[in-house]
């Protein structure tokens, strides 16, 4: 359970920060949900655009995890310090929402130099006249530079492999689903509830535990590394200093025994060579 346990987290991070998602993505998806106004939402066009968004949360998170496990020399010792900055990133995103600190509009001022080559080719396909096209349009807009997705791409990066950060990302895109879909079938309700100050703060304080958590996580492995490294520098020297003495305690025993065997030989002999001329040579003539 507890190696699924970052796409809990990946889930709950994307659904608590759903908030966001509806300012960035609820006017398309308001657009799509509608073929004509008054009109039953068109759920196909809906499902399709969120189909393509998350899978280009997947494609990035792939390309993202694949790359940083490819530039780590030592995988378990960059994965501290990307966990160390996904809290970071979880935590500024939270602040972000409860509009204490606004800090995660630079990183999205700087995604908008890749946006500008994509924007373009979104316009071609409006307006939305099929689910392939809504598909097609939620794979261009999943690029939309947004503070979320980029804290989201810094904890999949620290799962350590393509694999798993694609899962996060997955995970992630699926957890924001609900609220774009409840978006296109009810945009103006949806967006008086998430502008209520309770309802943003909530969401922003969950978030907060989130990056606490993956903060904590960080910082305990990386203690626990150091830790492990100066133990496995003090065993060599240890190890011999214990074996050592104990080889050369054997050694001298077993001559000290060689050598009281020696003696005690030579003890014994010594009144037998003393007494056989005695024997030989009695002087009553007689041999015993």
């Amino acid at each position: 359970m507890e190696q699924w346990g970052f796409l809990v987290a990946a889930l709950a991070i994307g659904f608590l920060g759903s908030s966001h998602c509806i300012g960035m993505c609820g006017g398309i998806s308001g657009a799509l949900g509608m073929a004509v106004p008054g009109q039953k939402p068109v759920w196909s066009r809906l499902l399709g655009y969120s189909v393509g968004r998350v899978t280009s949360y997947a494609l990035m998170g792939l390309l993202v995890g694949t790359l940083g496990a490819f530039v780590a020399t030592d995988l378990a010792a960059t994965l501290a310090p990307l966990r160390v900055v996904a809290g970071l990133m979880l935590i500024a995103m939270a602040l972000y929402l409860a509009d204490w600190w606004r800090g995660l509009v630079w990183l999205e001022r700087g995604g908008r130099v890749f946006w500008r080559r994509l924007q373009p080719l979104s316009r071609t396909l409006l307006p939305v006249e099929s689910t392939s096209q809504a598909v097609a349009l939620g794979a261009l807009w999943g690029w939309l530079p947004c503070g979320l997705v980029y804290s989201a791409l810094t904890f999949a990066l620290a799962q350590g492999s393509g694999t798993n950060a694609m899962l996060a990302m997955l995970a992630f895109g699926l957890g924001t689903v609900p609220a774009v879909l409840a978006t296109g079938a009810a945009a103006a309700q949806l967006r008086a509830l998430v502008r209520k100050r309770g309802v943003r703060l909530l969401m922003a304080l969950l978030i907060l535990l989130f990056g606490v958590w993956t903060l904590w996580g960080g910082l305990s492995h990386s203690g626990h590394q150091h830790h492990s490294g100066e133990q496995h520098d003090s065993m060599p020297g240890h190890q011999q200093h214990e074996h050592m003495p104990a080889g050369s305690q054997g050694h001298d025993h077993h001559d000290a025994h060689q050598e009281q065997a020696g003696e005690e030989q030579t003890e014994h002999m010594a009144p037998v060579s003393q007494e056989s001329p005695a024997e030989e040579h009695h002087p009553g003539g007689h041999h015993h």
